[in-house]
């Protein structure tokens, strides 16, 4: 943010004493959205939603994705998550939902390259680790300067001995894991409006303003709100529907053109992804705000109607729903109200949240208050594609709790085939310092 006072900024801070007079109707708003410090679009989880009374404009289904079906499911059997006291009623992080000491890492059969993978995710995430502030409750800044010291230096190819040398296991309450997956899509897009390219991915507007709720009252630390100011008045922002309508035409946000609406909707989902220009080029764009709205899944919704039966609710199920009625799929769309705006990526990427390159089938999304970001997960779970050790190095709108992860699984076909219908369960451990399980754990 520029330190100077910009006439947005001014508008900010005059409605922004306003505020304190809704406090009590604001901490219950739907609105709120979490402080996750994440790149991916956040969300509370949703209610069903009731069917459309209107039909809004149809789309021009143009896929730009050659199709195909979500990846079939590698059966595996999961490790018994260790037995564990009941988390106390009203946890919200990790430390007050309880750890305890899990088995060590060299009985956990993780694989030489897994482990290698992992080190090269860990390294690029140490600088991150060491400034960031955790909200778990499991670690300190100092407790990772040992393992991100020797990490420097330390050959990939020996990677499974780092981990044994400088963590150790442990679980945190029920230890019982859930657990999906995203990837990075690439769809047909054009930097200009043209012929076939008509479908607007927008940066993030001047007038979306996000407020901080706990500089007005201490029991709404950690909580924020998104919306603009309407004359003296703060209000939410617009939703999906009313940008499809035109809410924000001509006012020169316009990043690019999409092919098709569908596979924009669901690059919104991803929060990032490629852009496959008319001339054969690549752009890359990656998440910069999100309109406030509440997250509506609409695989869940179509579920919940039996429109969808089960084994369709996957990505690739849910497209081929939305393109066969235009006018019904852009319905459904616009009952997600949630709207995500894009900023340009010229370096690597995409970026988790913590700031850093997210890596393919190394990297998961997380909820910092149950996962210290940077932190070695190991996941065991009744799909063997997502098992083995990663990074948590990103987070989402809708990976709330404890041993929830969203994992990460690159770019391309086999990405899109195995994210688009993962969903593994089974039991989860986070590797923590040393020094971090010494202070949580005390010896006997």
């Amino acid at each position: 943010m520029p330190a100077d006072m910009t006439p947005g900024a001014r508008r900010a801070r005059a409605f922004g004493f306003a505020l304190l007079a809704v406090l009590p109707l604001l901490s219950a708003c739907a609105s709120v959205i979490p402080d996750t410090g994440g790149s991916r679009p956040a969300g509370a989880a949703p209610t069903p939603a009731p069917r459309p009374t209107t039909a809004p404009r149809p789309y021009q289904p143009r896929p730009s994705e050659r199709p195909g079906a979500a990846a079939r499911p590698i059966p595996a059997t999961p490790r018994a998550p260790l037995p564990a006291a009941a988390v106390p009623a009203g946890a919200t992080t990790a430390a007050a939902s309880g750890v305890i000491a899990g088995p060590d890492f060299a009985t956990l059969g993780v694989t030489a390259q897994q482990a290698s993978a992992a080190l090269a995710a860990f390294r690029i995430s140490c600088p991150s680790v060491q400034r960031r502030a955790d909200t778990s409750g499991l670690t300190q800044n100092a407790d990772w300067a040992e393992s991100c010291n020797a990490a420097k230096n330390w050959k990939d190819s020996d990677a499974s001995a780092f981990f044994t040398r400088y963590f150790a296991t442990v679980q945190v309450g029920a230890g019982t894991a859930f657990v999906t997956g995203y990837y990075e899509p690439e769809i047909a897009a054009s930097r200009t409006k043209r012929a076939g390219y008509d479908v607007p991915i927008y940066r993030r507007p001047a007038d979306l303003v996000e407020v901080d709720l706990g500089q007005f009252a201490d029991d709404l630390k950690g909580r924020k709100i998104r919306g603009r100011a309407d004359g003296p008045n703060f209000v939410r922002y617009y939703d999906r529907a009313a940008i499809e309508g035109g809410a924000l035409d001509g006012r020169g946000l316009e990043l690019a053109y999409a092919a098709d609406a569908a596979e924009f909707f669901f690059l919104q989902v991803q929060g990032s992804g490629r852009l496959r220009l008319p001339d054969g080029g690549i752009m890359r764009i990656g998440y910069d705000s999100q309109n406030g709205r509440d997250y509506v899944g609409i695989g869940k919704l179509l579920l919940d109607r039996g429109e969808l039966q089960r084994g369709q609710a996957s990505m690739q199920g849910i497209l081929d729903y939305l393109r066969a009625d235009p006018v019904r799929g852009a319905a459904v769309m616009n009952e997600n109200p949630s709207w995500v705006f894009f900023r340009e990526l010229t370096g690597a990427g995409p970026l988790g949240a913590l700031g850093v390159p997210v890596t393919g089938r190394a990297s998961v999304a997380a909820d910092p208050k149950y996962v210290p970001l940077g932190a070695p997960v190991f996941l065991s779970l009744d799909r063997a594609e997502p098992n083995g050790l990663w990074i948590a190095q990103d987070t989402g709108g809708a990976i709330k709790g404890a041993n929830r992860f969203d994992s990460f699984w690159g770019a391309g076909d086999d990405a899109r085939a195995i994210a688009g219908g993962m969903s593994g369960r089974g039991s989860a451990l986070l590797l923590l310092p040393r020094a971090s399980i010494a202070r949580l754990i005390p010896a006997p």
